[in-house]
């Protein structure tokens, strides 16, 4: 094979040209261009490094300490908030436990599961009170999905800088746990029973209310997450985790299962967690997270340089898997079919990668999901025709982001 640009490969020709221009930028700054590759013998070559078992616990490298949750400054009080992960710092679909995000509305309890209890009662043939231990001898399952805030953002909270600063309120995770209907099978559901109000330990007491036929289909008591257990911020010991539902209702620090034939219209699905319409009503009950995506690379506060860029973010939808995502990079007025990375999974994030050469001129980049059922992503301008401004939940509009000549990457929004 010859090396001129007409046969080798394109990969070749992108690497060698990648490599040619690092060692002209090294030259460029005083170096030959033989010193520039290899380079000399690192200091880590020179001496052993630290000792296995050093860590316990293995912690990232200190070179990585920037990468952590963001945490809004300047609150009134920390018991209630939240803290959002740094989409834009990671790669995959699988959110680190550690950077996963947090919503509280009590603080963060501290349980020992010895002590734990779990009441299953109400419109059942046999209440339970069933310990850690009970509940770890059901059949276990394990599985991948998201987990999302439905305030992820707010209509009027798009003034973010950063991919965290917007939609930082999703993560995913595999949970392992048992089947809520496998345990409600074992207590015995009463031909009444139309819904499950679960109710958290924490100081506020979270309850909310879960209709039958989500309990009986996917729904998890939940244990462990990425293979380890829960960490208290996620609900440790136990957890309910509802696929593909806002993330309020996945109660933590689970106490409680009461079977009724009647919601329990508590505060979280009354005066919170209820869609502000402009005719003065409020949708109820909206409980399903809708398609959305956001492009994480390059994104807000980034900055790129002309030529050749990899384009990637993320996509998710509560009604199933993702179908296709759709790129624009000249402000919507054409849009591209990005790649899905596998494995593409039911209710779970999905990553997408779109090739883009920049030509340094101002532009207005952007991601649109499409789900299995169909669904497109709305723009804002779409979305709020409907929804009007006054609501704060379940707002799943594009996100833009605007690049300016410098290359800067900024919120598309402001």
């Amino acid at each position: 094979m010859t090396d001129d640009n007409t046969t080798i490969p394109a990969r070749r020709r992108f690497l060698r040209r990648g490599v040619a221009a690092a060692v002209g930028m090294v030259a460029g700054h005083g170096a030959r261009a033989e010193e520039a590759s290899p380079p000399g013998i690192p200091e880590s070559m020179k001496a052993p490094g630290a000792d296995v078992g050093s860590q316990t616990y293995g912690q990232p490298s200190r070179f990585e300490e920037g990468v952590i949750r963001n945490v809004p400054k300047g609150l009134k009080q920390y018991i209630s908030a939240s803290s959002r992960t740094p989409l834009q710092d990671l790669d995959g679909i699988l959110t680190p436990n550690g950077l996963f995000y947090e919503r509280h509305h009590g603080g963060i309890p501290n349980i020992d599961p010895a002590q734990h209890r779990l009441m299953i009662h109400g419109l059942v043939e046999t209440p339970l009170i069933l310990t850690m231990d009970d509940i770890r001898r059901f059949p276990s399952e394990s599985h991948i999905y998201f987990l999302e805030c439905s305030g992820n953002p707010g209509f009027e909270a798009i003034k973010g800088k950063t991919a965290s600063d917007l939609v930082g309120l999703v993560s995913c995770a595999e949970w392992t746990g048992v089947r809520l209907a496998t345990v409600l099978a074992e207590a015995g559901l009463k031909p009444d029973a139309r819904w499950v109000v679960a109710e958290g330990a924490d100081a506020a007491a979270l309850t909310r209310s879960i209709p039958i036929a989500k309990c009986l289909d996917d729904a998890l008591l939940v244990y462990s997450q990425n293979g380890e257990r829960l960490r208290p911020q996620q609900g440790y010991p136990l957890r309910v985790l509802l696929p593909g539902y806002e993330g309020n209702m996945s109660v933590k620090w689970l106490r409680r299962l009461n079977v009724t034939a009647e919601p329990a219209y508590s505060r979280e699905e009354t005066s919170k967690y209820t869609d502000l319409m402009p005719d003065g009503t409020a949708r109820q009950f909206t409980f399903v997270m809708e398609a959305k995506s956001i492009i994480t690379r390059p994104s807000g506060t980034q900055r790129i340089a002309p030529g050749f860029h990899e384009i990637t973010g993320l996509a998710w939808s509560g009604r199933g898997k993702i179908r296709g995502v759709q790129v624009t990079t000249d402000g919507g007025r054409t849009w591209q079919d990005a790649s899905l990375q596998e494995p593409v999974l039911n209710r779970a994030l999905t990553r997408f990668r779109l090739p883009w050469t920049w030509d340094g001129t101002p532009t207005t980049i952007a991601s649109r999901a499409i789900d299995e059922t169909g669904y497109v992503q709305p723009s804002f301008e779409d979305l709020t025709a409907v929804r009007g401004l006054k609501s704060f939940y379940h707002n799943n509009a594009v996100v833009p982001w605007l690049i300016a000549a410098d290359g800067e990457v900024a919120n598309g929004y402001a």
